[in-house]
């Protein structure tokens, strides 16, 4: 099959088009950012370009089986860019898609959309309470691509728990900057939280899954998680005892800290957003048994194989981000105040 993925200079993006490539498949990327890995640069069709632009989308959906929509304004752009981009971008998806006839359309949510819950574990048909403008976006999309599926358009919405794996960075850099030096790492709260994570590969095959079985099954909303996983402290620790400096894991007081990283984030000395700091210290979990009984999706991963192998790729990657930033996951975030914390851990 011809997929096009937006995004696809980003995280998920190059690993989504690494497993197409590796099973057979015709790629185009559609990113905004200029696609750089020589490991793919000639075996893919790549345009760089806007999602907001029709003129780019039109030209990018010529031949295309399927689209899986990637391609996002996190959370540290501005409100006008999240809403633009994940919006409107989305809306043109869709409409070009319908039109050049495209068999299926895959889009790539987020368990954001659930909000901060006061339930666990999340069910696909659970009420949407959007944190933020990224959120807030996320759940808007969601009604474009329903406005689609109910025109009959086959489209697939996934809403991953948060993800790692190779090519990973972004707010997880300064988890493995920290366990790479050496130190401790402290936490919001007790750490005694459960919170779901996602390798990468994993939600890779689930987006295959989604590409490959009947339209009647795929037809839907799906929870992609770890089927595995422990408390944050737990599950965090297993990286610093991979480092091997015998460091741990250390929680603050809940609520000071918060306090704190407010304050620290409105004068931008801080690279960690509301939706990060309100809900690292809250359960966070979703059930993938959905995805398992109609899609047979089955992860490979525990959270502590999906941290410890981002892990690993980091060690061996680390000269080559070493002088970049960005507020994309995959370069690493400016640690502002949190890099003088750091030498008391």
């Amino acid at each position: 099959m011809k997929f096009l993925v937006t995004g696809g200079a980003g995280f998920l993006g190059i690993n989504l088009i690494r497993y197409l490539k590796l099973r057979g498949h015709d790629v185009v990327s559609l990113d905004i950012v200029k696609f750089d890995y020589p490991d793919i640069n000639g075996n893919i069709s790549i345009i760089t370009g806007d999602i907001r632009n029709k003129e780019t989308v039109k030209e990018a959906m010529k031949g295309i089986d399927v689209v899986v929509h990637t391609a996002a304004a996190l959370p540290l752009y501005t409100p006008e860019q999240i809403f633009s981009t994940d919006i409107d971008g989305t809306k043109n998806l869709l409409e070009e898609a319908e039109k050049s006839k495209v068999e299926r359309f895959i889009h790539i949510s987020s368990t954001a959309v659930y909000g901060i819950p006061d339930h666990h574990p999340l069910f696909e048909g659970d009420k949407l309470d959007g944190v933020g403008p990224y959120g807030k976006s996320k759940i808007k999309a969601e009604q474009e691509c329903d406005n689609y599926r109910n025109k009959g358009m086959c489209v697939t919405i996934i809403r991953p728990k948060s993800f790692v794996g190779p090519e990973r960075l972004g707010v997880f850099d300064l988890f493995y900057d920290w366990a790479y030096d050496g130190k401790g790492f402290p936490m919001i709260g007790s750490g005694n939280n459960r919170y779901q994570l996602l390798d990468v590969e994993d939600l890779c095959e689930a987006i295959l899954l989604c590409a490959t079985l009947e339209k009647n099954k795929v037809n839907d909303t799906f929870n992609i998680g770890a089927k595995e996983y422990t408390t944050m402290k737990e599950d965090y620790q297993a990286v610093l005892d991979y480092a091997g400096f015998g460091k741990k894991i250390v929680g603050l007081p809940e609520k000071p800290t918060i306090a704190l990283l407010k304050i620290l984030s409105a004068l931008k000395l801080s690279p960690l957003y509301k939706w990060v700091y309100e809900t690292a210290s809250k359960d966070s979990f979703v059930s993938i048994e959905k995805a398992e009984r109609v899609l047979g999706y089955s992860p490979k991963y525990s959270n502590k194989d999906a941290l410890i192998r981002n892990y690993k790729w980091y060690k061996e990657h680390k000269n080559d981000f070493k002088n970049t930033s960005g507020v994309s996951h995959r370069v690493p975030w400016k640690q502002g105040l949190l890099r003088i914390a750091k030498a008391f851990f």
